[in-house]
Parts: structure tokens; C-alpha cells; sequence
């Protein structure tokens, strides 16, 4: 190669370089949802723990864990991004958090401030919404994700998180 080319050559590869460093890259951020944060304080108002949303993906919960805290199945089909993000300020010993989707196959995962505290629902008695009621919710930031029993369905729901 002759001296002309190598300078070239050499001056494209700086340029790439020095692009590579200054353009920005996007970062996700860890709070990133699909359709907004929830944040409780204890005895919080019924409206405040209500969001609407739709599900729709085609990621498997099971890639987050196949089984949740108390053995329950984490199954069903969402984004990868959670859907919401659920802020308690305070520690809270009993949530109800429900999805009303008309009676549709729906399913939840939530994933604890800690990352390794997973809560999984699917059926509701008689019903196909998902719920998932337990104790010993800790202050902090949970992800949360709705799903459908199959992939890629679009479904509109509302979420509603109950403290009684």
C-alpha cells in the first residue's frame, strides 16, 4: 500500500473513532415502562393506584424467572421493557394489584426493589385477569409487567394497586 493510501486509510479509521467516542449513545434507563410510574405513600387514594395500558408483546416472562417467591409459574407474553413502575415510599404489610382487562387471558410479573424478589399471577378465581395479592412489600421501586397467556395479543387493561 502505497504512503497516500495508509494516511487515508488511517485518518478514516481516526475519524470513526472519534465519532464512536463523541455521538451518544442511548442509555435505558433502569425506570424506563411503557406507560408510567405509579408512587404510593400508605393510605393512598383508590385513583392514585390506577393506570391504564395495553399488552402486546412477544418476550417471554420466563427469561426473567420461571418461578416466583412463593413457586408460582411466571408465564405469559409482554414487552421486554416493564409496563409500569411502582414506587412505594413506604413499607406496606398487604397489596392487592390487579388487572382488569374485560375478563382476557392476562398475566403479571413484578420484580422487587432488590431484582431477585419476583411476584407472578395469572387467573383470578373465576376470572382469566391476573392478580397477585401477598405481604411484606418493602419500600422501593418495582417493575411490572402485563402479559397475555399468548404472544403478541393486544389487549387494553387497567391495573389498579389495593392497600385494604
Amino acid at each position: 500500500m502505497n504512503k497516500c493510501c495508509s494516511q487515508l486509510l488511517y485518518r478514516g479509521s481516526l475519524t470513526l473513532a472519534l465519532l464512536a467516542v463523541i455521538v451518544p449513545v442511548p442509555v435505558v434507563a433502569d425506570t424506563a415502562t411503557n406507560f408510567g410510574k405509579i408512587t404510593l405513600s400508605p393510605d393512598f387514594e383508590a385513583t392514585q393506584g390506577t393506570v391504564a395500558g395495553y399488552t402486546g408483546g412477544s418476550y417471554s416472562l420466563s427469561a426473567i424467572s420461571n418461578r416466583d417467591r412463593n413457586k408460582n409459574a411466571c408465564i405469559g407474553f409482554a414487552d421486554p421493557t416493564p409496563d409500569h413502575i411502582l414506587i412505594l415510599k413506604k413499607n406496606f404489610p398487604h397489596l392487592k394489584i390487579q388487572v382488569n382487562s374485560k375478563g382476557y387471558d392476562t398475566t403479571l410479573l413484578i420484580q422487587g426493589p432488590d431484582k431477585s424478589t419476583i411476584r407472578c399471577g395469572d387467573d383470578t378465581g373465576d376470572s382469566k385477569d391476573a392478580s397477585i395479592e401477598d405481604k411484606d412489600w418493602k419500600a422501593g421501586t418495582y417493575k411490572i409487567w402485563v402479559a397475555t397467556f399468548n404472544s403478541g395479543v393486544k389487549r387494553d387493561y387497567t391495573l389498579s394497586v389495593q392497600d385494604r
